[in-house]
């Protein structure tokens, strides 16, 4: 251990206490990466239990001159929690209480590290739910998915993250606290909150947001259709949109990863299918009993072999476990995966498949495709095993091509996971240089020191007058 690290570890224990830093090898290693692919190092791990603890923790780092890196449960995948150059990660995950909840304005107050489906059970016996709902709803926590503006199968209808923060206490980089946004409907200034969610821990740390509560809806439908083709099931999300429904989800699931599911969970999947979709219709019950019909008619004209609607909750859930299940059933296949995430327009989302599939097929790798169909939010999935000698390279390079493919189609980068590391070399795919420099001013803007969480979301050379690579390797 260096001398700097020392002194820095002595500072933070005095305030945090003693076992709230931790600087062991072992947890150094467990928390140098997130769900994604990068690994970095470390330098300290905090567990903050309260807001004051990390605004402490933060100042402390800027007066050793130090960076940070907010951290949840690190179920990220673009890399966005990995420590990069030594940081202190600040984990939030012992601030974990609902500290409000105002039926009547059907708002809760929360701390960062509440899990999401936690919160939903919280106030369930308020007939309401917090809506966006990632497949890591178990274990992501709420200031992750403010961190990545997370969204998920029912932000179909109702919107990811940013839809349902009304407002942020953050601390930034220095240490000192800014209240962010506002409860009431018509806040004045700029929305500085809507700055704040999605940025990634780039402009401070979230201490205690305030989330919007939804109502559960008074009827609900689940429908499972099965296809013996993409291209008809792809036709028909586009024939479910064009109908005027706008389903709480739509959901479809390619052969490879139907079956893998099937097998790990059981849920009723047709495993001779080329596709399949998952729909959910809520409302009232006359007018889900009247979108049910339609969905059928137009699954039907479009070759679907079957038109399935759950019966009751439990099988409901098992068909909703199926797909939450999807990347955790990979694990019967192989013991590594690389997951992508882009957005491609929805009439083109068929033409992209086929790409993907070629991509895969040139690179001698197994794809499997589980995405949210009806926002044409796709999600490649590459299963390897990372023991094989040169994967690495054809799992990189097939991910690169994966992601020009979605914006040649006039797609983006990130639907609901980010940039993070992974990501923000390819950032100028879709952003100019112009583009890049006012983001990395609104940046310095929350953080001129950049001290939070630094490398991440945009390259080397975003700001006007900096330095830069250019393709051959000069730096210009």
């Amino acid at each position: 251990m260096i001398n700097e690290d020392r002194a820095l570890l002595v500072d933070l224990r005095a305030a945090l206490g003693a076992d709230r830093v931790r600087a062991e090898p072992l947890e150094l290693s467990l928390y140098g990466r997130d769900a994604g692919v990068e690994v970095g190092e470390a330098a300290a791990v905090c567990f903050p239990s309260t807001a004051d603890h990390v605004a402490a923790a933060v100042r402390i780092v800027a007066r050793h001159d130090r960076s940070f890196v907010a951290r949840g449960s690190g179920t990220g995948l673009a890399g966005g929690a990995t420590p990069v150059g030594r940081p202190v990660v600040i984990v939030t995950t012992h601030l974990n209480s609902v500290l409000e909840v105002d039926e009547q304005q059907r708002l809760a107050w929360v701390e960062p590290g509440v899990l999401n489906l936690d919160l939903s059970r919280a106030v369930r016996h308020l007939d309401l739910h917090y809506a966006p709902d990632p497949s890591s709803q178990q274990a992501c926590t709420i200031g992750g998915n403010v961190a990545t503006n997370a969204g998920g199968p029912h932000c179909l209808a109702y919107g990811v993250t940013a839809a349902h923060i009304l407002a942020i206490d953050v601390v930034l980089a220095d240490g000192s606290v800014a209240a962010l946004g506002g409860i009431q409907p018509d806040q004045p200034g700029y929305d500085l909150r809507g700055c704040f969610v999605g940025s990634e821990g780039t402009m401070g740390i979230a201490t205690r947001i305030a989330v919007r509560l939804t109502p559960n809806p008074p009827a609900v439908r689940t429908l499972l259709l099965d296809f013996m083709s993409i291209e008809d099931a792809g036709a028909t999300v586009s024939g479910i949109i064009a109908a005027g429904i706008v389903p709480a989800a739509l959901e479809m699931m390619d052969a490879e990863i139907t079956r893998a599911v099937e097998d790990f969970v059981g849920a009723g999947y047709p495993r001779d299918a080329a596709a399949v979709l998952l729909v959910e219709l809520d409302g009232l019950e006359d007018g889900v009993e009247a979108q049910v019909d339609a969905v059928r008619k137009v699954g039907l004209e479009n070759h679907a072999r079957t038109v399935r609607v759950a019966t009751d909750e439990a099988e409901r859930a098992l068909l909703w476990k199926g797909r939450k299940s999807a990347f955790g059933a990979i694990a019967r296949i192989a013991p590594d995966y690389y997951l992508h995430d882009a957005v491609v327009p929805r009439t083109r989302l068929v033409e992209v498949l086929k790409k993907v599939y070629a991509i895969a097929a040139e690179q001698r790798l197994t794809m499997m495709n589980v995405f949210h169909a009806g926002d044409g939010n796709l999600h490649p999935l590459i299963v390897f095993d990372a023991r094989e000698p040169g994967i690495w390279e054809r799992v990189h390079e097939a991910g690169d091509a994966i992601l020009r493919a979605c914006v040649d189609a006039g797609g983006v980068l990130s639907g609901e996971h980010g940039i993070g590391l992974e990501k923000r070399e390819a950032m100028a795919m879709v952003f100019s240089p112009e583009d890049l420099d006012a983001q990395a001013r609104l940046r310095d803007a929350f953080d001129p020191s950049g001290r939070a969480n630094p490398e991440k979301i945009l390259p080397r050379g975003s700001r006007c007058g900096e330095l830069a690579r250019v393709p051959d390797g000069a730096w210009i």
